[in-house]
């Protein structure tokens, strides 16, 4: 154990340490089917379904997995956005005994293809939208097998009947898949199966769950292996963390996407856990958000800054009633303090900051939500169970409070390691610490900030710049949306800041204002040199944005100008 101030901070109702029982994800579903049987476990746009119907699916999923030859170890793809389907495939894959690979359903066929060779996944569950695009891989890799559901299956009747025409008026196709060969409907298999499947004894700690690839901005996609043991143990802590909720009462609203480890554990998993009702959105969109909120009345709304961002500038905001949310951990990207502050005014509830990794199952650290003390700004003490310190990234000591190093993390949530790359493994893990390439501090009482990633770290004239302290003082601006800040080449500087800004709606700004803006709260030295304004920022499935397809746009740019 190494010091832990933080823990003189938790609550008597937050444990610093869970004793979990050894069994697997899927064995939490078959009990709420058996204590909440009648309960609804998912509202999907309009369509509700009990504990007792996902069980008895997903049961019949992984039969039927397993009649088509899928064996305890064999991975199967899920290529799906937030739909009652993503519950069921997921679920059912675990009863059958295989891993989840879990596929973002935007890959291009590129992607697709290295992840299902990558993987060596032997089926491939998704929509008829992906279907063309999963067909012009499937012969170059192992896959057997696709199963593809409709986003239709699942609404209630008339919106079933009328969908069709939305999405060919949408999409500009319509997709016809029949039932045979290696192609198989999900809503045959639900007629035809039964729910029987052999039950495959499983190893709580050793056993891989999930394969979750990490996003793959710098070389290939990893595959994060995760254990039973990993997702349970990360599941339980938040629920500690969250020790005002009741069991098989709240409503959790499901817009962060299962095939990201982060809607998966915190959204999906502890639903199933606690008996919660999931309220799944397929994608954000905000007008839609918006209703569902109203509508549903969701407890506990998992997000990220920029769904919560675009929620506080719906210029219809005022027409909805946000009171139910109760709280809000934000994660995959820096909270700014006016967005916590403002959604809080908003909603009455509690909305916080929260850090970790997919290597971490994954979530490490947050603020606390009710009651106890919690810092602007800063990502709060780790979860119970988890240990975590600064070390140089020079000498690999520990470091004091209030020096900027390394963050490593330990406890149980913490993967097995990368899938067939034990170099890569052996580089990350090292005594059962995770590296994890953030820069950040802690600070005398436990609480940690994150400075920076280390491959951020923007380097100008000799001094180092974190790009998050400068979005954090822009985000006070009062007409910017969004922001983000890279470093690009600089002859004379080596690099400099340039900012990215998308300006609200019925606002405006100039470069001059934003620099004079700048230059009052930080050093000369920091101030970005180079603005480019724009109508939105590349991001993540999940809301992330992202700042390395920035870095590579710039560098591109850089190159044809040179060329030029």
């Amino acid at each position: 154990m190494v010091n832990q101030p933080w823990l003189d901070l938790y609550p008597e109702t937050i444990p610093t340490h869970l004793t979990l029982e050894e069994k697997p994800v899927h064995a939490y579903l078959t009990e709420a089917s058996k204590r909440y049987p009648d309960k609804m476990a998912v509202h999907f746009m309009g369509k509700e379904f009990t504990y007792k119907e996902m069980h008895q699916h997903s049961l019949k999923m992984a039969k039927y997995l397993q009649d088509i030859g899928i064996e305890k170890g064999d991975r199967v793809a899920i290529m799906l956005p937030n739909t009652p389907a993503s519950v069921i495939a997921y679920y059912g894959i675990l009863y059958a005994g295989g891993v989840v690979v879990q596929t973002n359903p935007l890959y291009t066929e590129r992607e697709i293809e290295y992840q299902m060779k990558d993987s060596g996944a032997k089926a491939i569950i998704t929509l008829d939208l992906l279907f063309p695009r999963v067909s012009n891989v499937f012969n170059s890799t192992e896959l057997q097998h696709m199963i593809v559901t409709c986003i239709k299956d699942f609404l209630p009747f008339p919106k079933n009947l009328i969908y069709p025409f939305i999405q060919k008026k949408q999409h500009g196709i319509k997709v016809k898949v029949a039932h045979s060969g290696s192609n198989h409907l999900l809503t045959e298999i639900l007629k035809i199966a039964t729910p029987d499947p052999v039950e495959h004894p499983l190893d709580f700690e050793e056993d891989i769950a999930i394969l979750q690839y990490t996003g793959g901005t710098t070389g290939h996609p990893k595959g994060v292996m995760l254990t039973h043991k990993n997702l349970i143990a990360n599941a339980s802590m938040c629920d500690a963390w969250l020790y005002k909720n009741k069991k098989g009462e709240e409503i959790i609203l499901g817009i962060l996407p299962f095939f990201h480890v982060y809607g998966m554990t915190t959204v999906m998993i502890l639903s199933v856990m606690q008996g919660y009702k999931m309220v799944l959105l397929p994608k954000f969109d905000v007008d839609t958000a918006l209703k569902t909120i109203h509508k549903q009345r969701p407890t506990i709304f998992p997000g990220a800054p920029t769904i919560y961002i675009g929620i506080l500038n719906h210029p219809d905001l005022k027409k909805y009633d946000l009171t139910s949310v109760e709280s809000c951990l934000s994660g995959s990207a820096p909270l700014p303090v006016e967005v916590q502050e403002e959604f809080e005014k908003l909603t009455g509830g509690k909305l916080v900051e929260g850090y970790g990794l997919t290597e971490s199952s994954p979530v490490t650290h947050s603020n606390f939500i009710w009651d106890q003390k919690r810092i602007k700004g800063s990502v709060g003490v780790p979860w119970p169970d988890t240990d975590s310190k600064i070390i140089s990234m020079e000498t690999g000591k520990p470091l004091p409070p209030g020096e900027i190093g390394e963050i490593i993390v330990k406890g149980p949530q913490i993967m097995k390691g990368y899938w067939n790359q034990p170099e890569e493994t052996a580089a990350i893990l090292k005594d059962g610490w995770l590296y994890t390439g953030d820069l950040g501090y802690m600070d005398e009482q436990g609480f940690f900030y994150i400075v920076d990633r280390k491959k951020d770290m923007i380097i100008a004239g000799g001094f180092n710049i974190y790009p998050r302290e400068i979005e954090e003082v822009m985000y006070e601006h009062p007409a910017i949306q969004e922001v983000v800040s890279v470093g690009v080449p600089d002859p004379y500087r080596g690099e400099t800041v340039k900012l990215f800004v998308v300006i609200k709606q019925d606002h405006e700004a100039t470069e001059e204002e934003l620099d004079a803006f700048a230059r009052q709260r930080l050093a000369s030295y920091k101030v970005p040199r180079i603005y480019e304004f724009r109508d939105e920022l590349p991001k993540t499935a999940v809301g992330k944005i992202l700042r390395r397809k920035l870095v590579e746009e710039e560098k591109e740019k850089q190159a044809q100008e040179k060329l030029g």
